[in-house]
């Protein structure tokens, strides 16, 4: 039998180190740095870099995925940096966040094995606030041409996990869009982004 993508995920954030580093992405350092503090959103968070980092430049944080062994390790690394995180087990379904509850929601590599990820990310719309910001990068579908010469640079083999910038326009059609790009960078992040990959990269500002 197959494991589950809880059980993949389990494995990879078992090992003592972090699987993608304890420091922050850095486009989302860019982007909060111009955003005043609120209530921020991270899904599909894993071990907590991202969040730990909100946290202790005000944000008042929210994170889920479906990882136990990621919560654990974000709850080890909010102690270290003596931070509250409110971190939970489950996907958007099942989580109940209130409508508009947030002020920014940032997906950072969030891609999500599901049927329909483009509906995940509209179901985004319902807790985020009118002119609350989303912020994204992850890996377009023409990252596996990098990956092909460069595993470590990480990111899902399965072209149907990737992202284009026609379904960010699609996922995000009433938000103002602050910045839209397909680029490639270089990622030096832990054990798994570790090269020059392609990624898309979006601010987008609800209406």
């Amino acid at each position: 039998m197959n494991p589950s993508p809880a059980d993949i995920w389990n494995e990879r954030f078992s090992q003592q180190e972090y699987a993608y580093g304890e420091a922050p992405n850095e486009y989302l350092k860019e982007q909060l740095a111009k955003l005043a503090p609120g209530n921020i959103l991270f899904p599909a968070e894993g071990e907590g870099r991202n969040a730990e980092y909100a946290a202790k430049n005000g944000w008042t944080v929210s994170a889920y995925d479906i990882s136990i062994a990621g919560k654990k390790k974000a709850e080890q690394l909010a102690h270290k940096e003596n931070v509250l995180i409110d971190y939970r087990i489950g996907t958007l379904e099942t989580l109940y966040y209130a409508k508009e509850q947030f002020d920014a929601i940032a997906l950072i590599y969030a891609h999500f094995i599901n049927t329909d990820r483009i509906q995940q990310l509209k179901q985004l719309n319902y807790c985020l606030r009118t002119g609350g910001s989303i912020i994204f990068e992850a890996f377009s579908k023409k990252h596996l041409e990098y990956k092909s010469k460069n595993e470590k640079v990480g990111g899902p083999n399965d072209i149907d996990l990737l992202f284009s910038i026609d379904e960010i326009k699609n996922a995000f059609a009433d938000y103002q869009i602050i910045e839209l790009k397909e680029e490639v960078i270089t990622l030096h992040e832990g054990l798994y982004h570790n090269g020059v990959g392609n990624v898309i990269r979006f601010v987008g500002k609800k209406k």
